[in-house]
């Protein structure tokens, strides 16, 4: 089973990835030992021109990151016919112990590989690479978490058995288990959808404030919008959004709105709900760096375009959602 060609995609990427990381390790020391631009010596003048050379091999890291994130969700769906007992990603996950542990590895790599590229290309627009030594500590800080991710995918991968019975989203959303899904599945459709909207036009607003004022205000509230907006879109989803989709009163799963029963309709929410998110988070984050002189005219410009990014993806997400509901047959509030 480990020779599906999706399999072996996600392991050379996590493998390529982490050998990447590792050649690029002993520079980033150097780099944080070493760096000083102010200097003319031949060793800063060799940093800088490998800086660049290393800056876009972990530039490729993290774009094949984000991809993989998006690429393992798939498989693991079209994994699910090969299980008994399993109908949807749920199910594929379920198989071992290692499943769950790996899709959340991957999901932290995606929103810390867009932190990463939100630095960088903020520190290649400043005449003096202000950051350059936080983004090579940031890599270093992060390989942990490429070799867990590596280890928990070939763990998963290696361990698939196609005489498994596996369980699935039926028993692992359903309001009688007890875990955090099921707790959330349980919310009321009410209290869900205030919270759902409330958050989502909260995000909204915020960043469009921010990209009228592009101060360091608006910005930190842009990052903890974007963050709580995540929380209760992922909440709604689960309390109320999936069983409108399904026009079933107790079915949360929100993988099998990635399957071609319900044409995919998953990707339309999470594509921009995860877009957004990093944008949004990523304009937060960077407004930490907004008093540094070089980076006083490059950050506002990149966050008040992050914040827009957010705004009109939490509005499509909102948009979204708002059609399914709109379009179902079943009824939740009388």
């Amino acid at each position: 089973m480990i020779f599906q060609p999706a399999i072996i995609a996600l392991l050379l990427a996590a493998s390529l990835s982490l050998l990447m990381l590792l050649a690029a390790s002993p520079f980033a020391v150097q780099v944080i030992r070493h760096w000083d631009i102010s200097s003319g010596s031949e060793r800063q003048l060799k940093l800088e021109r490998l800086t660049y050379l290393f800056s876009t091999l972990v530039a490729f890291v993290c774009v094949m990151q984000i991809a993989a994130a998006l690429l393992f969700v798939f498989n693991a769906d079209k994994l699910s016919v090969m299980f008994v007992g399993a109908m949807c990603a749920v199910g594929a996950l379920n198989v071992n112990d290692y499943g769950f542990p790996a899709l959340y590895a991957q999901l932290s790599l995606f929103f810390l590989a867009s932190l990463w590229l939100t630095i960088n290309h903020a520190d290649s627009h400043a005449r003096d690479y202000p950051l350059v030594k936080l983004k090579y500590a940031f890599l270093l800080a992060a390989l942990p978490l490429f070799a867990l991710s590596l280890w928990l995918q070939w763990r998963y991968f290696a361990g698939l058995k196609a005489d498994v019975i596996t369980s699935c989203c039926g028993s692992m959303f359903s309001e009688g288990s007890s875990n955090i899904a099921s707790e959330v599945s349980a919310l009321a459709p009410k209290p869900a959808m205030l919270l759902f909207y409330g958050s989502l036009i909260i995000a909204i607003a915020v960043s469009l404030w921010h990209r009228q004022r592009r101060d360091d205000l608006s910005g930190f509230l842009t990052g903890l919008a974007a963050l709580g907006a995540f929380l209760a879109s992922i909440s709604g989803i689960l309390a109320f959004v999936s069983l409108y989709v399904y026009e079933h009163p107790h079915h949360h799963c929100p993988f099998c709105l990635l399957k071609p029963e319900y044409d995919y309709q998953g990707y339309w929410l999470y594509i921009p709900l995860f877009a957004a998110t990093a944008a949004g988070m990523g304009a937060g984050s960077l407004r930490f760096f907004s008093r540094r002189p070089s980076l006083a005219q490059v950050i506002p410009n990149l966050t008040a375009r992050l914040a827009t990014v957010a705004a009109f993806g939490y509005a499509l997400f909102l948009l979204v959602a708002s059609f399914m509901i709109w379009r179902s047959n079943l009824v939740l509030l009388g």
